[in-house]
């Protein structure tokens, strides 16, 4: 169980390094990289690669060891605690978080990119609160 808990771990900071680190590659993409062709087409690899061969398989593991937990721990999934439910609420909106993300990197390849600097700035904190929240959750494991 504590191995299994470990790569979760493990594989949870992975994914989460990507995700601050996407959007930082956004905000300096639309103000740096709109001026030349090469230094697009370099932030398109970078956020590719980032998405495709970090983030997406480090999230799919974290997901994977977490159901196991899950598993492990012998919690229902029909009556979870209460720390759980919000735990997983959380990390539901990080999965779209996450997917925002690749339609980001999406539109950044097809030369649509939709939002400016700033909004980037913004985007970029919301996985840190997430984090904050999970953490705190899964530490303390607070009751009704």
């Amino acid at each position: 169980m504590l191995w299994v808990k470990a790569f979760h771990i493990i594989a949870m900071v992975a994914w989460f390094a990507g995700l601050f680190y996407l959007p930082r590659l956004f905000v300096y993409h639309t103000s740096l990289g709109a001026t030349e062709k090469l230094s697009y087409k370099r932030f398109c690899t970078m956020e590719r690669r980032l998405y495709w061969g970090i983030m997406t398989p480090s999230a799919l593991l974290t997901l994977f060891l977490g159901l196991g937990l899950v598993h492990l721990f012998h919690f229902s999934l029909s009556h979870p605690p209460f720390w759980l439910c919000c735990k997983l609420a959380l990390v539901t909106l990080l999965i779209i978080y996450h997917v925002f993300c690749g339609i980001c990197v999406k539109r950044f390849q097809l030369g649509n990119n939709r939002h400016s600097t700033g909004f980037y700035r913004g985007f970029n904190e919301i996985s840190t609160v997430i984090l904050i929240g999970i953490v705190l959750l899964t530490v303390i494991k607070p009751t009704i």
